[in-house]
């Protein structure tokens, strides 16, 4: 299977915040491989249930996540089967490194600091943010650095909640085989439906044998599904107002500007430990995830109807959605990978279970999960998610989590309404 060649200029029109109105845009056309991929994107015939496309679930005007507040979504033939997990948007999701077991990246974890100091360098320019937007693609075309020893162990990437796929092409894959997604039988059936309505274009632009060939053309309709994502700028535009105000196009609320420094302090939000929210070392913008796996315990969700058996639990890396050699090992289990924060405020549900409805919960899990439990979980039972022999893997270690029961919240609800405030300036589409 071919993996997508991540272009260095798709970017050429980002920042949306920043661009004069009037400009000309250059953002170059879709290449026809992509353009198949729209297509296909936005087909329902692709699914058993002849109702489901892509873009049911991974709606372009919701940010490309889910426009309603289901905890899972429904799909399957009769779509009426529930998923295991909140569907996630998928976008900024070509930035994603392949799945690997490493150190942490020390030039990464360099990036949390001193945001205020970038937004206010009086010489930053719009060239200089859409040639920082380019440099990191270029970079991530490039692929990790070798030979960095330094830090502990970490699994970092991967797309899905468990890294299971490691190309956008596997990722498509995913839903269009899932039973209770799109839930064509095999890859058989998928094959006769591409072929069907999509042959005549795939003989075109990979040449005619090439419909001979079952697994073949399933694997060019999944490259230009990637193309697609990784070629239209609205995928990973970083126009958010947080955007706009690196390169000092833009100004921060004072509550937005005090969130920030909140989501900043170690000793309070410590939200850009793992959410990095600043350019790296050479410029990158930033993703708001270090895309490391993490075991949080959040509460389980009775709104999943997997979890009305007891027995049953989503371990994350440790599977049941996964079921390489990693689900096997005990350190893994609990573990989901840290998501982008780019329009988290648009979002309807929170965490890999969905059990949060509202942002501002969402954060007041982190400062209540080991203060005031009896406010996170039924009582009697904290970190009901997660079986007592897996929680070891807890996160007991960074602030806010390494508080204990009946201290002080690291977090006011004042103050979590003000990190509320600047998670709100992630949000894509921002216009002065």
């Amino acid at each position: 299977m071919r993996k997508p060649t991540t272009p260095a200029l798709v970017l050429a029109s980002v920042l949306l915040a920043t661009t004069p109105a009037g400009a000309v845009d250059l953002t170059p056309p879709l290449s026809a491989v992509a353009q198949l991929g729209k297509k296909l994107f936005f087909d329902p015939a692709l699914s058993g249930s002849g109702v489901m496309s892509c873009a049911f679930c991974h709606d372009p005007a919701n940010h490309f996540a889910p426009a309603n507040d289901l905890a899972v979504q429904l799909g399957g033939p009769g779509m009426d089967q529930p998923g295991f997990r909140a569907t996630p948007s998928i976008a900024y999701k070509s930035l994603t490194p392949a799945f690997s077991i490493g150190p942490s990246d020390p030039a990464s974890e360099a990036g949390e600091a001193t945001p205020m100091a970038i937004a206010q360098t009086s010489d930053t320019t719009e060239d200089d943010a859409t040639g920082a937007i380019a440099r990191l693609l270029v970079a991530k075309a490039a692929g990790p650095k070798k030979g960095d020893t330094s830090g502990a162990l970490v699994a970092r990437g991967g797309l899905f909640w468990d890294g299971r796929a490691d190309t956008l092409e596997e990722q498509a894959l995913g839903p269009l085989l899932s039973p209770f997604e799109m839930a064509n039988k095999d890859r058989h059936s998928l094959y006769l439906t591409i072929r069907k309505s999509y042959g005549a274009e795939i003989a075109q632009l990979f040449g005619a044998p090439v419909l001979a060939d079952e697994a073949q053309t399933v694997d060019e309709a999944a490259f230009a599904l990637a193309r697609y994502q990784v070629e239209d700028p609205a995928f990973q535009p970083f126009s958010s107002k947080y955007d706009a105000y690196l390169v000092g196009k833009a100004q921060l609320s004072p509550a937005e500007a005090r969130g920030l420094k909140l989501f900043d302090d170690p000793k309070k939000g410590n939200c850009a430990a793992c959410h990095l929210d600043t350019p790296s070392h050479d410029g990158h913008p930033p993703l708001f995830t270090d895309f490391e796996f993490e075991a949080l315990g959040v509460p389980r969700n009775p709104a999943i109807p997997a979890n009305a058996d007891a027995a049953y639990f989503d371990l994350g890396l440790c599977g049941p959605l996964r079921t390489d050699s990693f689900a096997s090992k005990p350190a893994n289990c609990g573990l989901f990978k840290t998501p982008t924060l780019r329009n988290v405020a648009t979002r309807h549900v929170f965490f890999h279970n969905g059990v949060y409805t509202k942002l501002t919960d969402a954060i007041r899990f982190y400062v209540l999960r080991d203060t005031q439990p009896d406010k996170i979980y039924p009582a009697g039972q904290p970190f009901n998610d997660l079986p007592a022999r897996y929680r070891g893997n807890l996160d007991r270690a960074d602030a806010p989590l390494d508080r204990h029961l009946g201290d002080k919240p690291a977090l006011s609800e004042a103050e979590i309404a003000d990190v509320a405030a600047f998670l709100q300036t992630l949000t894509d589409g921002y216009t002065r």
